[in-house]
């Protein structure tokens, strides 16, 4: 499997199951994501804006 850090498996869905959100992005999460994908903190924040912790 390509590339080989790909998760592969069966994923079952219940009604009966509670799922979760892993929480908010904050300031300093946002910043270094731009700086790690090279672009500006306003098109990583327009990109991340549903996930943002305002």
């Amino acid at each position: 499997m390509l590339p080989p850090a790909s998760v592969s498996g069966y994923y079952f869905w219940r009604p009966e199951a509670h799922y979760f959100g892993i929480g908010r992005i904050g300031r300093d999460q946002l910043e270094d994501y731009a700086r790690r994908k090279g672009w500006s903190l306003d098109q990583a924040a327009r990109w991340l804006a549903p996930n943002l912790d305002d």
